[in-house]
């Protein structure tokens, strides 16, 4: 695996293009790259002509990506503690681009810049209170529109300022501010999946499927699009207990 000049640039361009602002360094064969947006380092490389490699500082980022794991090609970088690879430079983009994302909503990123942020904001009164709701609201509509880039969790719909931030366990009835910043605790929704999955009249399965009321006749599912197939992609094994929990209390709670 050898980084020559004309790579370099490539894969220099790549990080810059994709949230990796700061300068990049050389490691070996590896490019080191750094944000001042994201607690991510990654370092990208090229096997032969083909193969585009790419090792993050957080593991699960490299578990959340799509993209399959390979055996390293090379020993990793220090500090790196896991790689992916692609075959095409738009491919790396996309990759590179999505650890960015990744990186800024999973735990506890969303977490730390609400403490940060709040941390001498007073919270004695219910003004007060509210503007400290608002913050942690705030970042995490944020870190939805990062984990779901942008688009309805179910319809695909990608007018950002369109989209809900939807907590699928509500925030009131969060035990913790981790529990109400935590990304695995929502879904980026259209207007009218906000307004139905908040008033119990969908939910989801934990393989991701939609589930409709039987109160909602055929008329009104079939103005609202709510199709059979409708289903949510992306789901990882931390949404689970959240979408247990909306099952249990908020799914069709006003006919209990």
């Amino acid at each position: 695996m050898t980084l020559s000049l004309i790579h370099r640039t490539r894969l220099e361009k790549v990080a810059r293009d994709n949230g990796f602002d700061l300068e990049p360094t050389l490691q070996g064969d590896w490019l080191a790259c750094q944000s001042t947006q994201s607690p991510l380092r990654l370092w990208l490389s090229v096997f032969g002509e083909a193969v585009f490699v790419v090792a993050f500082s957080m593991q699960q980022v490299a578990r959340a990506l799509d993209s399959k794991g390979i055996p390293a090609l090379a020993p990793l970088p220090s500090g790196a503690t896991a790689v992916r690879t692609v075959g095409s430079i738009p491919e790396l983009h996309a990759l590179v681009r999505r650890a960015f994302q990744l990186s800024r909503a999973l735990p506890d990123e969303p977490l730390q810049a609400f403490q940060k942020q709040t941390k001498t904001l007073p919270r004695s009164t219910e003004a007060e209170q509210l503007v400290v709701r608002r913050v942690g609201q705030d970042i995490f509509r944020d870190s939805l529109l990062d984990y779901w880039e942008g688009r309805c969790a179910i319809s695909g719909l990608a007018e950002p300022r369109l989209l809900r931030a939807s907590h699928i366990k509500p925030w009131a009835r969060c035990e913790s501010d981790t529990e109400r910043l935590d990304v695995f605790n929502g879904l980026l929704l259209a207007p009218h999946l906000d307004a139905l999955f908040d008033q119990g009249y969908i939910t989801v399965s934990d393989s991701g499927d939609v589930l409709v009321t039987q109160h909602l006749s055929p008329q009104a599912r079939l103005a609202l699009g709510l199709a059979p197939t409708l289903g949510v992609q992306g789901l990882q094994a931390a949404h689970r207990a959240y979408l247990v929990w909306h099952r249990q209390h908020e799914f069709e709670r006003h006919w209990r």
